[in-house]
């Protein structure tokens, strides 16, 4: 089936649908990476998002299955499900060869609904979000009237709380120490290094307080923050995340002064919670 691109300055690139072949909306990112699609597709970081990958062949690998590790954790993928609103690539192979591939790029964004679209001039289309900045935008199936789709704009919600755990998940409960990880949009891939590690890790959710004399450590993942458009402030602080960079206000202040503080990491947005919660302000860097 035929689809295009619409941007929303008016642009529009034409090419061929794949996976779910529903008219899907978002913010458009581009990503350079040459390998990684599986892992880039179960980043909750791109949720909400149209994601654009910058590789010219996309699915030649296939897609691998869902085996687990001894903790549960999937090993290929970084969530439990893909985050992307729509992807979009300029070839997409369909004969996969891998010896891990379980089935293609096309059938597992059909059985995730998720709808993609190949035959793009990414090139072309990368040059444009580099030049203009990230853009809201549609993908719609050949036919379909652009208005009739509603134009989503991921920094108008809390994309923390949709990707956030919603109750304490726990691991290695023998291990140590003992670390609290804030979820806001955790990677697989960071918890498996806690665990690689030896540490008892408490996924929590996005919101919930925390209990310095419990833990020994805190970790607060990265996520679907983002600046806000036009506001200039990261859309999870003030703007979405205020009670995550309270409760880490307040974890700070509780260990002020101590000789024994208990070590507090963020990384990406959590990094960026963490550093408003020091009183810093966080701004887009210019091109």
């Amino acid at each position: 089936m035929k689809g295009a691109v619409l941007l929303e300055d008016g642009s529009r690139f034409e090419g061929e649908l794949f996976g779910s072949l529903e008219p899907t909306s978002g913010e458009i990112v581009f990503q350079t990476g040459m390998v990684g699609y599986p892992e880039s597709l179960t980043d909750p970081s791109y949720r909400s998002q149209i994601l654009l990958l910058t590789y010219p062949l996309i699915g030649n690998y296939g897609v691998p299955g869902g085996d687990t590790d001894e903790h549960g954790i999937p090993r290929f993928f970084e969530s439990r499900r893909i985050w992307p609103s729509g992807l979009v690539v300029g070839e997409l192979c369909t004969s996969p060869s891998h010896w891990n591939s379980r089935q293609t790029l096309d059938q597992w964004m059909k059985e995730q609904g998720v709808t993609g679209i190949t035959g793009i001039d990414t090139r072309q289309l990368t040059k444009q979000l580099r030049e203009k900045g990230t853009m809201l935008g549609k993908i719609v199936p050949e036919g379909t009237e652009p208005a009739s789709v509603p134009q989503d704009d991921p920094s108008t919600r809390n994309l923390v709380a949709e990707v956030s755990v919603k109750e304490t998940v726990s691991y290695n409960a023998g291990g140590t120490p003992y670390i609290c990880a804030v979820d806001c949009g955790l990677k697989y891939n960071q918890m498996r290094c806690l665990l690689k590690r030896g540490a008892r890790v408490d996924l929590v959710p996005w919101d919930q307080p925390l209990d310095v004399n419990k833990y020994d450590g805190f970790f607060v993942s990265n996520g679907p923050g983002k600046l806000a458009r036009d506001v200039g402030l990261t859309a999870g602080d003030p703007v979405k995340c205020a009670t995550t960079v309270s409760n880490l206000r307040d974890l700070m202040a509780s260990q002020a002064g101590s000789k024994h503080a208990k070590p507090i990491f963020g990384i990406c947005l959590g990094h960026q919670l963490l550093a408003t919660a020091a009183g810093g302000h966080t701004f887009k860097m210019s091109d």
